[in-house]
């Protein structure tokens, strides 16, 4: 019972830690105005990351197309998310280059890129925010720890406060990611 207890002490306090940073709200604002002025002149969100952060990029995705909170028409949202691309461009490409394949195929000039890594150093997710760069994509980036090779890459960087586990770093994100959701579907 103590050991769920602290976990949950544990969560709130990292939460604390991301909410006291003014420079965190303001660039979740900037994250959802660029999203939606994108979805406002006809372009798309494209969302990739791996294991649990591509469970959040396909949440995102689907809140977006389906529905969050209130009726209103889809947005267009994909997540790079497709098991016969991934495993494809994996086999033909490696999987550091899942996601950048995808995006050189599908991605568009004013597309924007939610690339989700919670170490900031994921090779696939790095890529992808480089191929983004090429096709003139706006990309906003979820991180952890130090931000890693992601960050600097990144239009609008949105990092986790420092922690030695993923799973805190995630529960920002998801955060981060309704708060997302939320302010697109508030001002679409």
């Amino acid at each position: 019972m103590q050991q769920i207890k602290d976990n949950l002490v544990e969560a709130r306090k990292i939460l604390d830690e991301f909410i006291s940073d003014d420079q965190n709200i303001n660039n979740i604002v900037e994250a959802g105005r660029i999203m939606v002025n994108a979805v406002s002149n006809n372009k798309k969100i494209l969302s990739c990351g791996n294991g649990g952060s591509m469970c959040d990029a396909m949440h995102f995705a689907e809140e977006l197309t389906g529905l969050f909170r209130e009726e209103r028409r889809s947005i267009p949202a994909i997540s790079i998310s497709d098991p016969s691309h991934l495993t494809c461009a994996a086999n033909d490409y490696g999987f550091e280059n899942i996601f950048s394949r995808y995006i050189e195929g599908v991605g568009q000039s004013g597309d924007v890129l939610l690339a989700i890594s919670t170490s900031g150093d994921s090779q696939n997710v790095v890529n992808a925010a480089v191929t983004a760069r090429t096709k003139n994509m706006t990309i906003i980036g979820l991180t952890g720890k130090e931000g890693g090779k992601l960050a600097p890459l990144c239009d609008i960087e949105i990092r986790a406060p420092y922690t030695r586990y993923t799973d805190r770093t995630q529960e920002i994100h998801i955060k981060v990611i309704h708060s997302l959701i939320h302010y697109i579907e508030s001002n679409i």
